[in-house]
């Protein structure tokens, strides 16, 4: 059985921190090799020259240009390469927000991610409090987040904690200040 593990969460909370973090213990616990996939070092570059070819500026990653044009094909291609992973069974890490995935329950659905029935999959939602994110992306000073940051008022109002049915099945995780513990818990949840 193969793992396909999604860590999902808004910009700042630290999903890219805690997925390196868990990644070597997960696989000492599941006994599986596992792949990495973030998506900022899958379609970076990428990103960066397609949108610096449309708008003149390279880091205008979260303008209405580049989400409505841009952000599924980005999504799309991770999905895919994660997809391939999975066939050759290698265990897949996700890190991506996927916010809009994980709104809508996509991350959850076997037949949307084109995967079979025998993968398992797990998707954490790391968050923290808006003050916490927008200190960690201003101290992280990427110029991916200047957009970001001179529109925080907009940007905020797409900001969501899950409730209700979308978070039926996540595997919610406060990054702010992880008690001693929740690391191991957390893996034995994904596993």
């Amino acid at each position: 059985m193969t793992h396909l593990v999604f860590f999902c969460g808004h910009a700042g909370t630290g999903k890219t921190t805690l997925a390196k973090r868990l990644f070597a213990p997960l696989m000492r616990a599941s006994g599986k090799p596992f792949c990495l996939l973030d998506k900022d070092t899958l379609y970076g570059r990428y990103s960066a020259a397609a949108v610096g070819a449309l708008t003149g500026d390279p880091n205008d990653r979260d303008s209405p240009l580049f989400l409505q044009h841009l952000r599924d094909p980005e999504y799309g291609s991770l999905i895919d390469t994660a997809r391939e992973n999975l066939g050759l069974g290698v265990s897949v890490v996700v890190v991506a927000p996927l916010s809009r995935e994980v709104r809508e329950g996509r991350l959850f659905d076997h037949g949307w991610l084109g995967i079979g029935r025998d993968v398992t999959i797990r998707v954490v939602w790391v968050h923290v409090p808006e003050d916490v994110a927008h200190a960690r992306i201003m101290a992280r000073a990427d110029p991916v987040d200047a957009y970001k940051l001179a529109h925080w008022d907009e940007y905020r109002q797409r900001r969501f904690v899950p409730g209700g049915d979308a978070s039926r099945e996540l595997l919610m995780f406060d990054n702010s200040a992880p008690p001693p513990g929740a690391y191991d818990e957390l893996i034995g949840r994904i596993l």
